[in-house]
Protein backbone atom coordinates (compact mmCIF):
# COMPACT_ATOMS: atom_id res chain seq x y z
CA UNK A 1 0.00 0.00 0.00
CA UNK A 2 1.37 3.45 -0.84
CA UNK A 3 1.99 5.83 1.52
CA UNK A 4 0.88 9.29 1.88
CA UNK A 5 3.04 11.96 1.48
CA UNK A 6 2.51 15.38 2.55
CA UNK A 7 4.29 17.67 -0.04
CA UNK A 8 3.09 21.30 1.21
CA UNK A 9 0.66 22.11 3.57
CA UNK A 10 -0.04 25.15 5.30
CA UNK A 11 -3.74 27.11 6.07
CA UNK A 12 -4.56 27.92 2.69
CA UNK A 13 -3.69 24.84 1.20
CA UNK A 14 -2.09 20.90 1.24
CA UNK A 15 -0.77 18.58 -1.32
CA UNK A 16 -0.68 14.97 -0.85
CA UNK A 17 1.20 12.20 -2.89
CA UNK A 18 -0.53 9.02 -2.83
CA UNK A 19 1.78 6.79 -5.30
CA UNK A 20 1.55 8.40 -8.68
CA UNK A 21 -1.42 10.91 -7.64
CA UNK A 22 -1.94 14.08 -5.98
CA UNK A 23 -4.56 15.67 -3.48
CA UNK A 24 -4.40 18.88 -3.86
CA UNK A 25 -6.72 20.46 -1.12
CA UNK A 26 -7.30 24.24 -1.13
CA UNK A 27 -9.48 26.44 0.90
CA UNK A 28 -9.90 28.39 -1.84
CA UNK A 29 -12.30 26.98 -4.53
CA UNK A 30 -11.51 29.75 -7.48
CA UNK A 31 -8.05 28.32 -7.16
CA UNK A 32 -8.60 25.11 -8.32
CA UNK A 33 -11.23 26.65 -10.97
CA UNK A 34 -8.37 28.66 -12.24
CA UNK A 35 -5.79 25.62 -12.20
CA UNK A 36 -8.15 23.59 -14.36
CA UNK A 37 -9.09 25.56 -16.73
CA UNK A 38 -5.64 26.93 -17.73
CA UNK A 39 -4.32 23.10 -17.58
CA UNK A 40 -6.62 22.65 -20.48
CA UNK A 41 -5.48 26.09 -22.12
CA UNK A 42 -2.00 25.94 -21.98
CA UNK A 43 0.43 24.80 -25.24
CA UNK A 44 2.68 22.99 -22.53
CA UNK A 45 2.42 19.72 -20.85
CA UNK A 46 0.41 19.70 -17.47
CA UNK A 47 -0.42 16.95 -15.07
CA UNK A 48 -3.77 15.07 -15.97
CA UNK A 49 -7.03 15.89 -14.27
CA UNK A 50 -8.00 12.31 -12.74
CA UNK A 51 -11.20 13.52 -11.09
CA UNK A 52 -12.29 17.08 -8.44
CA UNK A 53 -14.87 17.18 -5.80
CA UNK A 54 -14.28 20.19 -3.85
CA UNK A 55 -12.17 21.10 -1.79
CA UNK A 56 -10.04 18.05 -3.26
CA UNK A 57 -8.41 17.87 -6.75
CA UNK A 58 -6.85 14.66 -8.02
CA UNK A 59 -4.20 14.93 -10.72
CA UNK A 60 -1.67 12.12 -12.04
CA UNK A 61 2.13 13.18 -11.46
CA UNK A 62 4.12 13.64 -14.30
CA UNK A 63 6.93 11.84 -15.35
CA UNK A 64 10.43 13.48 -15.08
CA UNK A 65 11.92 15.13 -12.23
CA UNK A 66 12.07 18.88 -11.32
CA UNK A 67 14.44 21.01 -12.24
CA UNK A 68 15.89 21.45 -8.97
CA UNK A 69 15.01 23.09 -5.56
CA UNK A 70 15.72 26.76 -4.04
CA UNK A 71 18.21 26.71 -1.58
CA UNK A 72 20.53 23.40 -3.21
CA UNK A 73 22.04 23.47 -6.90
CA UNK A 74 20.44 22.16 -9.92
CA UNK A 75 21.68 19.13 -11.40
CA UNK A 76 19.94 19.81 -14.45
CA UNK A 77 21.82 20.96 -17.45
CA UNK A 78 21.52 24.03 -19.33
CA UNK A 79 20.04 22.21 -21.65
CA UNK A 80 16.90 21.82 -19.75
CA UNK A 81 16.79 24.94 -18.35
CA UNK A 82 16.88 26.20 -22.06
CA UNK A 83 13.96 23.62 -22.59
CA UNK A 84 12.38 25.46 -19.52
CA UNK A 85 12.91 29.07 -21.09
CA UNK A 86 11.52 27.98 -24.46
CA UNK A 87 8.39 26.16 -22.96
CA UNK A 88 8.14 29.57 -20.90
CA UNK A 89 8.14 31.65 -24.49
CA UNK A 90 5.41 28.74 -25.59
CA UNK A 91 3.00 29.94 -23.00
CA UNK A 92 3.40 33.50 -22.93
CA UNK A 93 2.79 33.53 -26.81
CA UNK A 94 -0.44 31.80 -26.05
CA UNK A 95 -3.68 33.72 -26.46
CA UNK A 96 -4.69 35.66 -22.90
CA UNK A 97 -6.98 33.43 -20.92
CA UNK A 98 -10.51 35.04 -20.27
CA UNK A 99 -9.41 36.13 -17.04
CA UNK A 100 -7.27 38.52 -15.02
CA UNK A 101 -4.50 37.59 -13.39
CA UNK A 102 -4.22 37.55 -9.45
CA UNK A 103 -1.42 40.05 -9.72
CA UNK A 104 -2.00 43.57 -7.85
CA UNK A 105 -1.79 47.05 -9.77
CA UNK A 106 1.44 48.76 -9.65
CA UNK A 107 0.49 51.28 -6.86
CA UNK A 108 -0.73 48.67 -4.24
CA UNK A 109 2.31 46.56 -5.19
CA UNK A 110 4.36 49.28 -4.38
CA UNK A 111 2.42 50.10 -0.98
CA UNK A 112 3.06 46.61 -0.47
CA UNK A 113 6.55 46.92 -0.80
CA UNK A 114 6.95 49.67 1.72
CA UNK A 115 5.08 48.40 3.73
CA UNK A 116 6.70 45.09 3.92
CA UNK A 117 10.08 46.62 4.09
CA UNK A 118 9.41 49.06 7.28
CA UNK A 119 8.45 45.74 8.78
CA UNK A 120 11.02 43.80 7.96
CA UNK A 121 13.05 46.65 9.21
CA UNK A 122 11.25 48.05 12.53
CA UNK A 123 11.21 44.52 13.77
CA UNK A 124 15.02 43.83 13.51
CA UNK A 125 14.08 41.29 11.03
CA UNK A 126 16.82 42.38 8.50
CA UNK A 127 19.48 44.95 9.04
CA UNK A 128 17.68 48.54 6.78
CA UNK A 129 20.86 48.77 4.39
CA UNK A 130 20.34 45.67 2.77
CA UNK A 131 16.27 46.05 2.74
CA UNK A 132 16.76 49.92 1.15
CA UNK A 133 19.43 48.33 -1.52
CA UNK A 134 16.97 45.76 -2.64
CA UNK A 135 14.19 48.52 -2.33
CA UNK A 136 15.76 50.30 -4.86
CA UNK A 137 17.06 47.16 -7.29
CA UNK A 138 13.02 46.71 -7.06
CA UNK A 139 12.33 50.03 -8.52
CA UNK A 140 12.91 48.67 -12.31
CA UNK A 141 9.69 46.44 -11.98
CA UNK A 142 7.48 49.94 -12.17
CA UNK A 143 7.06 49.80 -15.53
CA UNK A 144 4.45 49.81 -18.14
CA UNK A 145 4.66 45.91 -20.14
CA UNK A 146 2.09 43.70 -22.05
CA UNK A 147 0.10 41.40 -19.95
CA UNK A 148 0.49 37.59 -21.21
CA UNK A 149 -0.79 34.35 -20.35
CA UNK A 150 1.61 33.93 -17.24
CA UNK A 151 1.90 31.02 -14.86
CA UNK A 152 2.12 33.27 -11.83
CA UNK A 153 3.93 30.84 -9.56
CA UNK A 154 6.66 29.24 -11.17
CA UNK A 155 8.52 28.27 -8.66
CA UNK A 156 11.54 25.73 -9.81
CA UNK A 157 10.32 22.78 -8.59
CA UNK A 158 7.39 23.61 -10.63
CA UNK A 159 8.69 22.73 -13.77
CA UNK A 160 9.62 18.77 -14.80
CA UNK A 161 12.36 17.69 -16.90
CA UNK A 162 13.77 14.90 -18.29
CA UNK A 163 16.06 14.03 -21.11
CA UNK A 164 17.04 17.61 -21.68
CA UNK A 165 12.90 18.35 -22.27
CA UNK A 166 9.66 19.63 -20.23
CA UNK A 167 7.76 16.74 -18.97
CA UNK A 168 5.56 18.99 -17.36
CA UNK A 169 4.13 22.27 -15.33
CA UNK A 170 2.25 21.76 -12.37
CA UNK A 171 0.56 24.18 -9.87
CA UNK A 172 -1.41 26.46 -12.20
CA UNK A 173 -3.36 27.99 -9.68
CA UNK A 174 -1.91 31.74 -9.77
CA UNK A 175 -1.92 31.51 -13.96
CA UNK A 176 -3.51 34.24 -15.73
CA UNK A 177 -2.54 37.78 -17.56
CA UNK A 178 0.37 39.15 -15.74
CA UNK A 179 3.72 40.08 -16.28
CA UNK A 180 5.77 37.19 -18.51
CA UNK A 181 9.09 39.11 -16.59
CA UNK A 182 7.97 37.81 -13.67
CA UNK A 183 7.47 34.03 -14.61
CA UNK A 184 11.11 34.27 -15.73
CA UNK A 185 12.52 35.90 -12.46
CA UNK A 186 10.84 33.40 -10.42
CA UNK A 187 11.78 30.51 -11.67
CA UNK A 188 15.52 31.57 -11.77
CA UNK A 189 14.71 32.90 -8.10
CA UNK A 190 18.29 31.44 -6.31
CA UNK A 191 19.76 30.29 -9.51
CA UNK A 192 20.96 33.59 -11.05
CA UNK A 193 24.21 31.35 -12.33
CA UNK A 194 21.25 29.62 -15.10
CA UNK A 195 19.52 32.82 -16.08
CA UNK A 196 21.28 32.93 -19.23
CA UNK A 197 20.04 29.22 -20.06
CA UNK A 198 16.27 30.45 -19.94
CA UNK A 199 16.93 33.65 -21.51
CA UNK A 200 18.55 31.59 -24.44
CA UNK A 201 15.77 28.97 -24.86
CA UNK A 202 13.17 31.68 -24.17
CA UNK A 203 14.77 33.43 -27.39
CA UNK A 204 14.00 37.03 -27.31
CA UNK A 205 15.53 40.11 -25.45
CA UNK A 206 14.67 39.88 -21.99
CA UNK A 207 15.17 43.26 -19.81
CA UNK A 208 17.60 41.37 -17.43
CA UNK A 209 17.31 44.59 -14.58
CA UNK A 210 14.00 43.71 -14.38
CA UNK A 211 14.52 39.97 -13.62
CA UNK A 212 16.73 41.22 -10.99
CA UNK A 213 14.32 43.72 -9.48
CA UNK A 214 11.76 41.38 -9.64
CA UNK A 215 14.26 39.31 -7.38
CA UNK A 216 14.27 41.31 -4.66
CA UNK A 217 10.90 42.28 -4.98
CA UNK A 218 9.47 38.86 -4.56
CA UNK A 219 12.07 38.33 -1.85
CA UNK A 220 11.09 41.40 0.27
CA UNK A 221 7.28 40.68 -0.23
CA UNK A 222 7.18 36.97 0.64
CA UNK A 223 9.75 36.71 3.96
CA UNK A 224 7.19 37.64 6.40
CA UNK A 225 4.37 35.17 4.79
CA UNK A 226 6.96 32.59 4.77
CA UNK A 227 8.54 33.02 8.33
CA UNK A 228 4.14 32.82 9.55
CA UNK A 229 4.11 29.63 7.59
CA UNK A 230 6.84 27.49 8.72
CA UNK A 231 9.39 28.14 6.21
CA UNK A 232 12.61 29.40 6.27
CA UNK A 233 13.48 32.13 3.78
CA UNK A 234 17.27 32.51 6.04
CA UNK A 235 18.28 29.12 4.80
CA UNK A 236 21.29 29.16 2.57
CA UNK A 237 20.78 29.99 -1.02
CA UNK A 238 16.32 31.32 -0.16
CA UNK A 239 15.54 34.55 -0.21
CA UNK A 240 17.44 36.14 2.07
CA UNK A 241 20.63 34.88 0.57
CA UNK A 242 19.19 36.13 -2.58
CA UNK A 243 18.99 39.72 -1.06
CA UNK A 244 22.05 39.60 0.01
CA UNK A 245 22.97 39.05 -3.52
CA UNK A 246 22.10 42.31 -4.78
CA UNK A 247 24.54 44.23 -2.11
Amino acid sequence: MDEVEVVVAHSERATLRVGDVFLKVDADQSRIDVEVEAMALVPVPTPKVLWRKPPVLAIAAVPGTALGRLGEPSTASPAAWAAAGAAIRKLHDAPLPPWPGRGKGLDELAADLDGECEWLVTNGVLPADLVTRNRQVAEAAFRPWTPMFTHGDLQITHVFVDDDEVTGIIDWSEAGQGDPLFDLAILTLGHEEHLGDVVAGYGTDVDLDVIRAWWSMRSLLVIRWLTEHGFDPFMAGCEVDVLRSRM
